[in-house]
């Protein structure tokens, strides 16, 4: 009898989702359904410059929205917010806190300034992040996070299963606001 892989499991999990649900849903992104927002001001990744928030992050040519508090109730966000969250927040600066990734941040990042450029990055964090946690193997798994995560005594698999519930959250936004853009841009 095998031994239970509990690292496979939750690799497997994203995995799973990714290869058969998610990739194929994010093909063909274009530059209009990246930047396009379907309500007034709804926070994005512009422009420098440009930006209306109380806070716009960002290293290079293009800045996200933020602001601190969060406004109630949260704006709206577009592909492009969606994806640099997720790039950044949820896997980059993860993978430095973790994996050994150059040191990243909202404030450091340079965003993308089109949707093929945020594709690229986010195979990118997306093939660290699994690098890095098949290096954990089983023995890695039961370690607490530490002071790198608000919750330091959780472990390493329950940042992995969180990674993976936010992963799947946010690229099925993505894939929710790529059928809306569809349904209200059809040319017939």
């Amino acid at each position: 009898m095998n031994a239970f892989d509990l690292n496979h499991s939750l690799r497997e999990q994203w995995e799973f989702h990714w290869n058969h649900q998610l990739r194929a849903r994010l093909e063909g992104l274009s530059d209009d359904e990246y930047f396009w927002s379907p309500v007034p001001d709804a926070w994005s990744v512009r422009p420098r410059g440009t930006s209306t928030a109380q806070i716009q992050a960002g290293s290079g040519d293009f800045t996200i929205d933020f602001a601190f508090p969060e406004p109630a109730p949260a704006p709206f966000t577009t592909i492009a917010w969606r994806l640099g969250h997720v790039i950044v927040g949820v896997l980059a600066a993860r993978n430095a806190s973790h994996f050994g990734s150059p040191p990243a941040s909202y404030d450091s990042w340079e965003y993308a300034g089109d949707a093929a450029t945020a594709l690229e990055q986010l195979e990118t964090q997306l093939d660290m992040w699994l690098t890095g946690v098949r290096e954990l193997g089983d023995d890695g798994l039961p370690v607490p996070v530490g002071d790198k995560e608000p919750y330091p005594e959780l472990t390493m698999a329950d940042l992995v299963l969180h990674i993976h519930r936010e992963l799947i959250h946010h690229l099925s936004e993505v894939s929710l606001l790529r059928d809306l853009y569809a349904h209200m841009h059809r040319t017939s």
